[in-house]
């Protein structure tokens, strides 16, 4: 394992080799060297004594490792440590309570420092953009709280057909639009069409983390007046709504036709008629979309 020295100055080797040259060859005092270096008369001393050439070569920094350690863990322990992260991948608090079954004497604070010294510590990577905590409101009213998202579709030519989906979750009324790529500016167009064509005002629209619902994308709809939320990370559930809607989407419409940008922009339009206005849901009572949007 390599220590890290206490200073990381490419140029101190030199200075020290200066500061000894000035001093056994120069016949400077120490302190005045000292002054002349900005460092105490002590480590102007120390260097010398480490120089027997007399300033003729640099004195490289070493390890700040001490060089005692009565404290430390003894290669047993470290060993088990090891042993008890590698075979069974748990995290430092179940290595330390299977060390104490065992009748191994260990801190928990020795354990997650072992295990990050021998680099088996998943961390946080620095880069990670950090996710909002925007509260989720309760969908009690028409466009309180709307789910956004992209369905990928592969053409038989090899080539991407992608969707645009929203869907209130109050009243279950659904939008979809076919386009041939995706982007910040693509969504943000949709969302302001969507917006449009809807019987209701939109007050928070809830994405994914995927690209093209980005900070750009929030400062888009915040021009609109429409808040922007992502879902929680890992939480399936947060999306529930419009993944099933995706599904349904493409189990009645979009899977039954040519898959095509020219077939699905003639499907849509009719599908989507249909399912605001005909189709009962079992989640809103066996009533349809329409019937839950306030008559104007």
């Amino acid at each position: 394992m390599a220590y890290m020295a206490y200073t990381k100055n490419p140029a101190l080797p030199r200075v020290r080799r200066e500061a000894v040259y000035l001093v056994k060859q120069k016949g400077w005092s120490v302190r005045k060297a000292a002054r002349h270096f900005g460092y105490t008369h002590s480590a102007i001393v120390k260097w010398c004594a480490k120089d027997p050439t007399g300033g003729f070569r640099k004195i490289e920094t070493q390890s700040s490792k001490p060089k005692r350690s009565p404290h430390a863990l003894s290669r047993t322990i470290v060993s088990a440590i090891v042993k008890e992260r590698i075979g069974r991948r748990r995290c430092a608090e179940h290595v330390y309570h299977a060390l104490k079954k065992q009748g191994v004497v260990v801190s928990l604070s020795s354990v997650k420092r072992t295990l990050d010294r021998c680099h088996l510590r998943k961390k946080r990577s620095p880069w990670k953009r950090p996710h909002d905590f925007t509260q989720r409101p309760e969908a009690a009213f028409c466009g309180a709280l709307l789910e956004l998202d992209t369905i990928h579709i592969i053409a038989p030519d090899g080539s991407r057909i992608y969707v645009y989906t929203i869907i209130d979750l109050y009243s279950r009324w659904a939008y979809a639009e076919v386009v041939e790529r995706i982007g910040v500016h693509q969504s943000a167009a949709f969302a302001r069409r969507a917006q449009k064509i809807a019987p209701f005002t939109f007050a928070m629209i809830q994405t994914d983390h995927g690209s093209e619902f980005s900070t750009r994308f929030t400062h888009r709809l915040l021009e609109r007046d429409i808040h922007h939320r992502h879902s929680r990370v890992r939480q399936k559930d947060d999306q529930a709504h419009i993944e099933r809607f995706n599904r349904t989407i493409q189990e009645e419409c979009l899977d039954r036709i040519e898959h095509s940008v020219r077939s699905f922009k003639t499907a849509l339009p009719a599908y989507l008629r249909w399912y605001n206005t005909e189709r009962t849901h079992m989640g809103i009572n066996y009533q349809t979309p329409l019937d839950l949007v306030p008559r104007s």
